[in-house]
């Protein structure tokens, strides 16, 4: 149901790790979290932030709109070819964990048209604390909670919180404003996740993606080494 964390510092190699041409394919990984937390926003950050360095490209998953990929497309963070949309027509969670399908064909499909690709993001539609991606989609979680959904969310745990590779505590800038207490965010989650990374993170400042930029580039590292 969940990522493999036997190796944390490692993504899982599957069958499929490979192209036909025997070349490693795209390392994926997926953004979960609540709707409103910020996936979206995390997405086209990273996209600025790694477009220059890195062949990549992004899926979105919204239940019956294209809404998040367009969002993408109007802050030109990639060429449109190098954004897809998938339409789950269901709970999130389906088309990232349980029927992985028209998920599986928009990444290939993307690493056929435009690739070779050394980055694919998959964001899943907002979902709950127990969103996870399948193996079989992705190589790494992240999961993005926001401070305005209350300081207690990394304490009520979930799959989510609780195993995905990276989490992210997103809009730090609002904790003033809602009462949420960082400090504690941080114990809960560190108490929660044990050596699981997790980033505090603003991105109404300048480098506020910067760390999960750095932790996606040490994935791609070991993904190619």
């Amino acid at each position: 149901m969940h990522l493999d964390h036997t190796h944390h510092g490692a993504p899982a190699v599957g069958a499929d790790a490979r192209r036909p041409d025997g070349t490693r394919r795209a390392l994926r990984v997926g953004l979960g979290g609540p709707v409103g937390s910020g996936k979206t926003a995390t997405v086209a950050a990273l996209c600025r932030a790694l477009r220059d360095e890195l062949s990549l490209a992004v899926v979105t998953n919204d239940i019956y709109t294209r809404e998040d990929a367009e969002f993408l497309l109007r802050e030109a963070v990639l060429p449109p070819e190098r954004i897809s949309a998938v339409e789950t027509g269901a709970c999130p969670h389906t088309a990232i964990r349980d029927d992985i399908s028209a998920n599986l064909e928009a990444v290939e499909d993307l690493e056929d048209e435009v690739g070779p690709l050394d980055l694919i993001l998959v964001e899943s539609g907002g979902d709950n604390l127990t969103a996870t991606f399948s193996k079989g989609l992705v190589d790494a979680q992240v999961f993005v909670i926001d401070v305005a959904g209350g300081d207690d969310i990394p304490r009520k745990g979930g799959p989510g919180v609780t195993t995905a590779d990276l989490l992210v505590v997103n809009k730090t800038d609002l904790a003033p404003y809602v009462g949420s207490d960082l400090a504690r965010m941080a114990a809960d989650a560190k108490a929660q996740r044990g050596e699981l990374p997790v980033v505090l993170q603003s991105l109404r400042a300048g480098d506020g993606v910067a760390d999960v930029a750095a932790w996606v580039r040490g994935r791609l590292a070991e993904w190619t080494a």
